[in-house]
This record gives structure tokens, sequence and C-alpha cells, in this order.
């Protein structure tokens, strides 16, 4: 392996691998977190460079410290998956991305999942459902419901990823909800959907929560960057006023981790803006904190 090859992902050298700076590549079958880069941006419907987000990340996640406050992550191994082929129609593009998580499970990883637009997150819960994965649940940040059939006639629209994935018949819980239609509305109603809004959640400074009894034992967490208050994260497509905080995000969820076992997580919607660095480091380092959180209560 040259040097190369410790310091990019194997097939994008516009992507080094997470925290490269600090570590080598870790071999697929002995790393814990698997970094998987999803650069795919279809239906954004504001603002765009979603796909910008997985590089961007990567680039400054080579300024995060080891140690990242309370524990090292990296002792559990890392390793940047190759960046899932994204120049393909829809519909394969999920089929790439459910692909490459299931690889990472097979060899007993946790994918981590860096988007691109939200969408992108029903390709990972398909690869959890290939892999054999069956009893697991949802929980989810963000500011907008997703509970559309379809947006702009698009089933596959980052508007319709949760509803793409209740129609699977997996439970989810919603956190920091701040805007959606009369038709999501009634999506909730219909699945069963449970919900801490940002009204109630964000006006009340909410740290944590506690799941209902029958949620399943397994939970996969998916972060919209969007979520989290325009004042932290303006480098996204749809931002909304009223989101959660920085600390009440790391709260929330380290309160899911303590309740259930994490079975991997995605951070979707990241859009840097240009000459603004801090908001990528912001990202990178949350990441990284998420999988200290993990690795701790393991």
């Amino acid at each position: 392996m040259n040097s190369n090859d410790l310091n990019t992902t194997s097939n994008d050298p516009d992507y080094p691998i997470f925290l490269g700076s600090e570590i080598d590549q870790g071999l697929p079958e002995e790393s814990f977190f698997h970094i998987i880069p999803v650069p795919f941006e279809r239906s954004v419907s504001y603002g765009g460079n979603t796909a910008l987000g997985p590089s961007s990340i990567m680039h400054a996640s080579w300024q995060l410290e080891v140690w990242e406050g309370k524990s090292k992550p990296t002792e559990l191994g890392i390793h940047s998956t190759k960046v899932v082929d994204c120049s393909v129609d829809a519909d394969q593009v999920m089929k790439n991305i459910a692909n490459q998580v299931k690889q990472s499970l097979d060899v007993h990883a946790m994918p981590v999942v860096i988007g691109g637009e939200h969408s992108v997150t029903y390709g990972v819960i398909k690869g959890y459902l290939d892999a054999g994965f069956t009893d697991f649940g949802v929980v989810q940040i963000d500011a907008h419901a997703d509970l559309r059939d379809a947006y702009e006639g698009d089933p596959l629209s980052h508007a319709s990823a949760m509803k793409r994935i209740v129609d699977l018949d997996i439970p989810l819980y919603q956190l920091g909800i701040r805007a959606f239609c009369e038709e999501e509305i009634q999506t909730r109603i219909d699945y069963n959907v449970h919900h801490r809004d940002a009204d109630d959640i964000v006006a009340n400074n909410i740290q944590e929560i506690t799941l209902p009894e029958d949620f399943p034992k397994k939970v996969f967490f998916t972060v919209d960057i969007d979520g989290i208050d325009p004042s932290i994260f303006p480098s996204t497509g749809t931002p909304v006023p009223g989101g959660l905080s920085w600390y009440q995000t790391l709260n929330l969820f380290e309160s899911v981790v303590k309740q259930r076992e994490i079975i991997g997580f995605d951070l979707m919607e990241f859009a840097p803006i240009e000459g603004f660095h801090a908001y990528d480091f912001a990202a990178a380092q949350l990441l990284y904190k998420f999988m200290g959180i993990v690795q701790r209560n393991r």
C-alpha cells in the first residue's frame, strides 16, 4: 500500500480518508467504523451543493483531534470506503448505496454515511435489509418530516425519504421537526410515527428522550443537518429557524444510544459554503463526536 492509498479513498483522489492527518487507512475487516461518502444530489428543492458535503467533511476531518474530548474513537479502527458511484440514475444509486452498506455490515462494521441529499438514507436502509437486518427502527433529527409520498412527482425525492422507509414497515421516531404539510401529519397517524417536534423539544430544552417500550432494540440514527438550528449550520439547502442546539443534538443522540443498540448513523444535507470552513469542521466534529458516544456506550 503506497502513501497515496493511505491518504485518499481508493477510487477518488478528491476524497481524503477520514482523519487521515492522524491515522492510516484501516483495513475494512479490522475497522469498526466505516465512513461511506455518498455525493448524491438530484432532487433538492431550494439551495444546492449537498453533493459537495462528503468531500468537504472528509477534508475538514484532517483538522480534528484524535481525542474527541472524552475518548478516542480511532481505537476501534476507521476505514473510509470507496466513494459511492452517483453518476447513474437514482434507482441505481440507491442500489449502489445499499451494496456498499451491505459490504460494511458483512464484515461487522458500523456504517457512518455522509450525504448528499436525504434520499440517500433510503438506499442505506435498503442495505441493512439486504444484509439480513429485520427488526430495527430509525430515529431521525430533521427540520422536515420527509413523509410526502412524492414531491414534484418524484417518490425518491429528499422530501420523501422517510415515507419510503415507513413503507418498508420500519418504525420511525422523529425529533426536532418544524416544517411539514397536512399529508405528512396524516402519514404520521397512519404509520404510528413517534415524534417530539421542535415546538416541544427545542422550546422546552429537552436534552433526552425515552423511546417507547415497543420500539425496536436496534436503531439506525439519521441526521439531516437542517435539524440543527441555522445559527449553527446555515450550510444546508433548506434551513428552518428554531432548530436543535449543538449540545442538545449530542445529548439526544446519546440518550438513544444508552437505550438501544445503535447499528449505524448518517449525516445528510450538508451543503458547504465556500470560504466558511468553520461549518465543514463542525460537521466533521459532529460525526466524530457521535463515534465517541457510540464507542463509550458499547
